[in-house]
């Protein structure tokens, strides 16, 4: 019998979206892209939380245009609150919603944590443990103070997969290739594991390097994206601004919609339980709505 919760438990087998899209819009028709998303048959819409809407005010405007697809944070900084309201926040959202709710925590980067937040960005395995831990000591007098909530982390390197298995109810691993999401499901054993997949739709090569470099290109300057890769095989040579070609091909994947099926099968083969889809449309900040539905018949069935 699984010990996932409800909400992670419903994801086994599906395929979701990962935007920041819906942020392009008036905060009152954000809704409108989960709702065409849910429309569409995917199981879940992953958001991110960085420049723009406060994570959990935004899942909530998500989960009002929605009836029952899951809305995920993917990833909620734990840099922006502290352990307690992330934790009563999720709960109220779960409870408000049927439990469509799953919060996504992550560490974020140093640029964002001490640039941006003016926080000191502290030993990212440690910080993470600390949080978790005090999330589970976190008092809620109201009534849904005993929900469990469905939570995973941000894991790219060993130490934190190990913490997505003990403290976490699983791992949302972002820019990984199949071989990373074998070595996720290996060190969290039962526990959830949702992927992050880049995709280019059709397109000449020319204009899937444009998009995929523009897509990596703030990640290529990022201390831990660098150094995951680089226990994948890559190096400095990769490493350029938009990363190398190689880079690209191996995070995004470029085709059709039989090619972007495949790409999601070998990350199930390797142990995914659910993969969402990271479309690039020819503008990133505006919904790809044509690419998801043309996906849509194919990944979602």
């Amino acid at each position: 019998m699984s010990t996932l919760p409800p909400s992670l438990e419903r994801l086994r087998g599906t395929v979701g979206i990962w935007t920041m899209t819906h942020e392009s819009l008036p905060a009152s028709r954000s809704g409108e892209v989960a709702s065409e998303v849910e429309s569409l048959g995917y199981g879940a819409l992953w958001i991110p939380e960085a420049w723009s809407r406060e994570a959990f005010t935004s899942a909530g405007l998500l989960l009002t245009a929605t009836s029952s697809m899951v809305i995920a944070t993917g990833i909620a900084n734990i840099w922006a609150r502290d352990a307690v309201a992330t934790s009563n926040a999720a709960k109220t959202l779960n409870a408000a919603y049927d439990g469509r709710f799953v919060l996504g925590l992550g560490v974020s980067h140093r640029p964002l944590v001490e640039r941006l937040r003016g926080h000191e960005y502290a030993a990212p395995v440690v910080a993470m443990r600390d949080y978790l831990t005090a999330m589970d000591a976190a008092p809620m007098f109201a009534p849904e103070g005993q929900l469990r909530v469905a939570r995973v982390i941000a894991a790219l390197g060993p130490k934190m997969l190990e913490l997505g298995a003990t403290l976490a109810d699983g791992v949302h691993p972002y820019l990984v290739t199949p071989e990373h999401t074998a070595l996720a499901r290996a060190a969290v054993g039962d526990k959830f594991v949702g992927v992050e997949q880049g995709v280019v739709l059709g397109q000449s090569h020319e204009e899937y390097l444009k998009r995929a470099h523009a897509y990596l290109e703030i990640y290529t300057g990022l201390d831990n994206y660098k150094n995951s890769w680089r226990r994948h095989g890559f190096g400095d040579e990769d490493f350029v601004r938009g990363g190398s070609e190689r880079l690209c091909d191996a995070m995004v994947v470029h085709g059709d919609e039989g090619d972007v099926l495949a790409r999601i099968n070998e990350h199930r083969e390797a142990g995914a339980d659910h993969v969402c889809l990271q479309v690039l449309g020819n503008e990133l900040n505006e919904p790809p709505l044509d690419e998801w539905r043309r996906l849509a018949p194919v990944v979602t069935a």
